[in-house]
């Protein structure tokens, strides 16, 4: 059916994530990993445009440099879309335009977010209706970060990160993402995780077949404190991105010398994350860290996950 000739166009944003607790347990026979992760969903947005089309599309706007991103088949907009329309059994395209804010290969699921952003476009411009249950099953076909974007908030992940609990989260919480120049690939910072533990094995305890989020990251995130949130933000991909990227460790240390109250790679980087006490001290350091010639945005959290703007 032909669907061009409509100026309709459905707008929708979605977030970024920070990990702000991340296990990782051993390596499974299927190449994969359980993970357990407290994600938090934060205030630095995909905007995704859909226009009805006769075949699929997407193209980039954006502040960032979207030059070496796929714009076939491969790419994980392109690829939500035609799996909602063989779930909905619908037989027009879409034109996707997709303004990037969220850094490329950065750890903050910004394809993810993309990808949950695209579902909740086209079953809105396309009235397929499926609801929030099915979109988000067919939002962990699409990969483990993708659901967490479709949902936001704060919340909890385990299997692959793709089955989540609602996690509650009183206040908001203040951060400064300093961004790396260079991405690191999420397999790559995986396998040197598993290479440092083969190396290690006599030296740091056996991995979980089924790892779990403290329960201190879980109580500090209810009463809204940042400080408690601090003395216990982890990442067991923070090593190897830390390896692979070693330029990670001095960020990291001028952040919390600048004031952060302590930092984090968020998921397999290279972003690392400040969290700050509140909005002025998120300031000073924003300014403290561009003055060290780093490039930083600023970002609270929670926020929700993919919605509709306008259409």
């Amino acid at each position: 059916m032909s669907t061009g000739a409509t100026d309709r166009v459905v707008h929708v944003r979605a977030p970024g994530k920070i990990n702000v607790f991340m296990k990782v347990g051993s390596l499974l026979d299927d190449g994969y990993h359980e993970v357990a992760t407290a994600y938090q969903a934060i205030s630095l947005y995909e905007e995704v445009y859909a226009r009805p089309a006769d075949d699929f599309s997407v193209r980039f706007t954006g502040p960032i440099d979207c030059s070496g991103l796929a714009t076939d088949g491969s790419n994980l907009a392109i690829k939500a879309a035609r799996l909602l329309a063989r779930a909905a059994d619908y037989r027009g395209g879409v034109a996707l335009e997709i303004e990037k804010h969220v850094p490329i290969a950065g750890g903050m699921g910004g394809g993810s977010a993309d990808a949950a952003a695209t579902l909740v476009a086209c079953d809105h411009l396309w009235g397929t209706n499926l609801g929030r249950d099915e979109l988000h099953e067919l939002a962990a076909q699409l990969g483990a970060d993708v659901p967490f974007a479709l949902m936001g908030g704060t919340a909890v992940g385990t299997g692959r990160g793709d089955r989540l609990s609602p996690a509650l989260a009183q206040g908001t919480f203040h951060w400064v993402l300093a961004l790396a120049d260079v991405g690191l690939s999420t397999p790559e910072v995986y396998a040197e995780l598993d290479r440092h533990r083969e190396r290690h094995v006599h030296d740091i305890a056996p991995a979980p077949e089924q790892p779990t989020v403290d329960i201190e990251v879980l109580q500090a995130l209810r009463a809204g404190d940042p400080h408690r949130l601090a003395e216990y933000l982890y990442n067991d991909l923070q090593a190897p991105a830390l390896h692979l990227e070693p330029s990670l460790a001095a960020t990291l240390e001028t952040g919390e010398l600048q004031g952060a109250l302590a930092g984090i790679v968020s998921g397999s980087g290279p972003t690392v994350a400040f969290l700050a006490a509140d909005q002025d001290a998120a300031l000073e350091l924003q300014v403290a860290l561009s003055a060290s010639r780093l490039t930083v945005l600023r970002a609270t959290g929670p926020v929700h996950g993919a919605r509709v703007v306008a259409g």
